[in-house]
């Protein structure tokens, strides 16, 4: 028998567990996969607003405490709303539903506030993003420009710009 044969992939359902949890300064090295080292440094001090009360930052993790999808939620850039930012969930697994989980629970953080609107920004040149966003009932009501620094994996820092159409939610 020929123990070299070729291996055939098989098609694998996995249920994993996950819970929601707040973000912490710990996990930051587990969350490489969201972003340059500029972006984690920018997570950083977003924790130190969550500490003060100003943002929620929250965490999709495994049982094992990993983050797979993280993102904020800012209660002072709109009034009356909790406005959702850099959501990111893990490449290998986006698709499979923890988008939805992650954005659900920031809504109930922004419901336990008291707040009746969500809204949130998407780049025009995010369509899976975007339509995430619509089948969770968020509509477009303005489109912005939007700009900031990435590190490069060389350590050089250039300019992103873009266009995001802003969306929102009523939620109560």
């Amino acid at each position: 028998m020929d123990s070299h044969r070729a291996a055939v992939p098989l098609p694998v359902s996995l249920s994993v567990p996950v819970h929601v949890r707040d973000l912490t300064p710990a996990d930051l090295p587990a969350c490489t996969w969201s972003g340059s080292a500029t972006h984690l440094r920018q997570v950083a001090r977003e924790l130190e607003r969550a500490a003060a009360g100003e943002v929620d930052y929250l965490a999709v993790c495994t049982r094992a405490g990993l983050p797979v999808a993280i993102g904020g939620v800012d209660y002072r850039s709109a009034p009356g709303a909790g406005t959702l930012w850099q959501l990111a969930v893990l490449p290998a697994l986006q698709s499979h539903g923890l988008g939805t989980l992650l954005v659900r629970c920031a809504e109930d953080r922004i419901r336990a506030r008291g707040l009746p609107r969500a809204e949130l920004g998407v780049e025009d040149d995010n369509p899976r993003a975007r339509a995430l966003y619509e089948r969770l009932g968020y509509t477009a009501f303005d489109r912005r420009p939007d700009a900031w620094d990435e590190e490069a994996p060389d350590g050089s820092v250039r300019r992103h710009e873009t266009v995001c159409t802003i969306m929102c939610k009523d939620l109560l």
